[in-house]
């Protein structure tokens, strides 16, 4: 067994490894900052208007028999 050939694929291994775990870091930062941003809009969102922007046929027409 190569000890320098065993060497250079543990050190391979662990930057592959480290690389993995910050863009794991990386994407969960970023899924923070996106649920944080959405979280802020919808706390600042008028209720009505957001719910005539998904039904915008509802309400706005009323029908009246006499």
């Amino acid at each position: 067994m190569d000890i320098a050939l065993l060497s250079m694929a543990m050190s391979q291994g662990k930057v592959q490894q480290d690389t993995s775990v910050a863009l794991m870091k990386k994407s969960m930062d970023q899924a923070e900052g996106q649920g944080k941003a959405l979280e802020k809009l919808m706390s600042s969102a008028d209720v009505q208007k957001v719910q005539q922007a998904a039904q915008p046929h509802l309400g706005s027409r009323i029908d009246l028999k006499l």
